[in-house]
């Protein structure tokens, strides 16, 4: 199993196509550019089974629509964020000098932690929650690896001063859920470069 990481929009939001040997491929947070996100995975032959959202924040979400309805997929959030994708006050596009992303709602509503099985692929969920309310990671044991959304950065942290986010409970997440997981496991970030829980639990000032 292997990743790519897509810096997208903006704001350089990271998008990752994660896929097998068989070229099967979960979306994580396409965030913008659709038709160039498309144009990528049909060039690089692979075959989008389902788009996993870390939170619905604005510049993670706004090319959600365009890659579901191109292979009729199915879309995956926390149940604490349903309404998040159809409203821009919610999500914060209507807060910024761009189109107001409202979009259909989510296919399949996440409740609580536990396993996420799409084809080959096995999720460990997190509720990580303090950037946004919803915010949740997806850790894969067998690559060692987590997509930590915009709760844990290289060297730093998710901002807390949006809405529904909380500073205490962010650090809590960050400290119960992500610093547990063991100190080789790879972060792969909303924004910036990839890190370890090691170098983030050793060197992180905000932790």
């Amino acid at each position: 199993m292997k990743w790519k990481q897509l810096p997208l929009g903006p704001l350089q939001t990271n998008c990752y196509l994660l896929f097998d040997e068989e070229k099967q491929c979960i979306v994580i947070d396409p965030g913008a550019n659709g038709e160039g996100l498309i144009q990528y995975i049909e060039q690089e032959g692979l075959k989008p089974l389902a788009i996993c959202l870390t939170h619905a924040h604005f510049d993670h979400i706004g090319a959600v629509d365009e890659v579901r309805d191109h292979w009729n997929i199915p879309v995956y959030i926390h149940e604490n964020e349903k309404e998040w994708l159809l409203d821009p006050s919610l999500n914060g596009s209507a807060r910024h000098p761009m189109q107001p992303i409202a979009g259909k709602p989510a296919d399949h509503f996440i409740q609580e932690e536990g396993t996420l099985s799409i084809g080959a692929f096995t999720m460990q969920i997190l509720e990580t929650p303090g950037h946004s309310p919803g915010s949740i990671s997806y850790y894969l044991k067998d690559i060692d690896t987590v997509f930590s959304g915009d709760a844990l950065f290289n060297g730093g942290i998710g901002r807390t001063d949006l809405l529904g986010g909380d500073h205490a409970t962010l650090i809590d997440s960050i400290h119960t859920k992500l610093l547990n997981l063991p100190d080789h496991t790879i972060v792969l970030p909303g924004h910036g470069l990839s890190t370890t829980i090691e170098n983030e639990r050793t060197s992180n000032p905000y932790l």
